[in-house]
């Protein structure tokens, strides 16, 4: 018995590699960017011993399994963030072509999410969103208008300004109500997305947010009361979700009324 599709099983497996070799150039970004070094600048070493990794040091997840999650050098401890970031961005880019087939729209989803995963990585980490890759979502919005047709100019800067701006205008009231990387990227979202799409976002940020804040203060107690979480993370997943599956829980939701 052969399964539907499984003459594309080839096929599939060159878009999931394509998938990890990502996820470790992604590895790079993510920890070359907040310290100002270029991605592009040398061979990748070590963070412990600073030893120069060889080929066979950076096979996306496989190193990670041989060498048992230690440096082949010195022996530290590898972060398991390495190879869950590569195997995601294999199962991101296998899971956007069978959704929306070889296309030029696949890899522009799969661009944006790469960005957005950076974002929310450094976020997660740093507490910070770096300028640069903001600034990397406004040509995937030019493409995104191109690629659609949607040359909806008006809906697009609504997006960027419908959160962003009273995000902005509430730190006169409140100060360090948000991050000056969360307007941002909201606002660079919002041209990509449209208004509607936006909205969607910050619902599905917020709720995810406020889910997972409960449940690790409840899970540490006094502990992480209080304490500060980034908001980017949420914000790309919401983002991403929105891109992918945008038009369909709007007409979902619009259909109940």
């Amino acid at each position: 018995m052969v399964f539907p599709g499984m003459e594309y099983l080839p096929l599939y497996l060159l878009v999931f590699i394509f998938g990890l070799v990502m996820g470790s150039f992604l590895n790079v970004v993510a920890y070359r960017v907040p310290r100002g070094t270029s991605v592009a600048e040398g061979r990748s070493r070590c963070p412990a011993c600073n030893h120069t990794l060889s080929w066979k040091d950076l096979i996306p997840v496989l190193s990670f399994l041989f060498l048992q999650g230690r440096c082949r050098y010195c022996g530290a401890r590898i972060s398991r963030t390495y190879p869950l970031t590569e195997a995601a961005m294999g199962i991101m880019a296998l899971g956007i072509v069978l959704l929306k087939g070889i296309f030029p729209e696949a890899l522009l989803l799969f661009a944006l999410g790469f960005v957005l995963t950076a974002i929310a990585l450094i976020d997660f980490r740093t507490m910070t969103i770096p300028d640069g890759l903001i600034l990397w979502i406004l040509p995937l919005a030019a493409g995104q208008a191109l690629l659609s047709g949607d040359w909806d100019l008006a809906g697009r800067v609504i997006g960027a300004l419908i959160i962003s701006l009273p995000m902005y205008l509430s730190l006169y009231v409140v100060e360090d109500a948000f991050g000056g990387g969360d307007i941002k990227l909201f606002a660079a979202l919002g041209l990509f997305l449209g208004w509607q799409k936006i909205l969607l976002t910050l619902f599905l940020a917020s709720v995810s947010a406020a889910l997972i804040g409960l449940a690790a203060a409840r899970a540490k107690g006094q502990k992480a009361a209080g304490k500060e979480i980034p908001f980017g993370p949420f914000i790309a997943a919401g983002a991403f979700v929105s891109a992918l599956f945008g038009d369909w829980l709007l007409a979902w939701y619009f259909s109940l009324f």
